[in-house]
């Protein structure tokens, strides 16, 4: 369904709400620990939003591990031993091959061009029947997003592809796949685990996440070099899964209730990311001993051209990742138009 029909529904919601008790409560499970600033908070966020408005539906949150771990709760939602999740889909990736296209394209659109694709073309309508084709009983909502990421955190300085090569780090959803052709040996690690796996050695580097949640995680401790642009994350969505059971059985002002709430929590989670980095950015380098680095123009066109190459391959070996990968570049050409002309270059003072 698409987002746009949400305007007609969304009076009738609020009007319905009455003094009644909440009939259902879901308890969901988030990917991100609740003391995570912009990641953390934006479940908690969410629950704070559906649980003031609707008098039909009321969630529960979870920390990762209180019910399930964080990689686990896409098969604990189908299954329902776990009624919701707040996650990302780049988590299913080993799993799913299209699933990172709905959650983080390297090079790929940013957070208002990833909005426009998901909301008011395809691609939310794309990622249910993902979800629903690969035998996943689950219902699927955008909740929220956030700006371009760091793209690493290095013990050394990094200036040649060289440097790269032989290295151990944790690295999420499609920019794994081209840091492995560049000689990198990646894991993907749940973000209680990334400190420790740096502390022992396990790894040698991290990617995870901005500025602010990075500092919380304590990485500039041990790998100082932090690396910068975004290029494997440009913009990150996340998504509330419900079990299809728990889903159906919710009346449709609970439904719409939910809906809008993910709608408004998508505006405060970019809003809150875009608000609290540049102070944390500061602070890493006057107080923690970091060294913001940008990636040579040599280094980013390389990993930008083993992108192509890896989209391409994984195009020919998936028929559905070929499928959204299409219509998600389609998208983008039309929007081409647009962003091509009205916006002003960057950097700008």
């Amino acid at each position: 369904m698409k987002f746009t029909t949400f305007a007609a529904s969304v009076a009738a919601t609020f009007t319905l709400v009455g003094s009644a008790q909440a009939q259902e409560t879901l308890e969901m499970t988030s990917a991100f620990s609740r003391n995570l600033p912009i990641l953390g908070t934006a479940g908690t966020d969410f629950v704070e939003k559906i649980n003031s408005i609707s008098s039909d539906v009321e969630f529960e949150h979870f920390d990762p591990g209180e019910l399930v771990p964080t990689l686990e709760a896409l098969d604990a939602v189908s299954n329902g031993s776990v009624d919701a999740a707040y996650t990302t889909s780049g988590y299913w990736q080993g799993k799913i091959t299209s699933a990172s296209l709905f959650a983080a394209v390297p090079f790929g659109p940013e957070a208002g061009e990833f909005l426009a694709w998901m909301l008011y073309d395809d691609g939310h309508e794309l990622m249910q029947r993902m979800y629903d084709e690969n035998g996943y009983d689950v219902h699927v909502i955008p909740c929220g997003i956030i700006a371009p990421e760091t793209s690493g955190w290095f013990k050394e300085e990094i200036t040649s592809l060289e440097d790269l090569e032989g290295l151990n780090m944790r690295f999420f959803g499609l920019g794994a796949e081209v840091m492995q052709r560049l000689g990198v040996s990646t894991s993907l690690l749940a973000a209680g685990d990334i400190f420790p796996a740096l502390e022992r050695g396990a790894i040698d580097a991290t990617e995870f996440s901005m500025p602010l949640i990075d500092q919380r995680l304590g990485f500039y401790n041990i790998a100082s070099n932090n690396y910068f642009p975004g290029w494997h994350q440009p913009a990150t969505m996340f998504e509330l899964l419900i079990n299809n059971d728990r889903w159906n059985d919710l009346s449709e002002v609970a439904q719409n209730q939910i809906e809008v709430a993910c709608l408004a929590n998508i505006t405060t989670n970019y809003a809150e990311g875009e608000a609290v980095n540049y102070a944390a950015m500061i602070a890493n380098t006057e107080e923690n001993g970091v060294t913001i680095r940008q990636w040579p123009p040599e280094m980013l066109e390389a990993f930008e051209s083993t992108w192509n190459e890896v989209a391409a391959e994984l195009a020919a070996e998936d028929e559905y990742f070929a499928l959204v990968w299409a219509d998600l570049q389609e998208f983008r050409e039309g929007y081409a138009v647009w962003s091509n002309n009205i916006y002003l270059p960057r950097p700008r003072n």
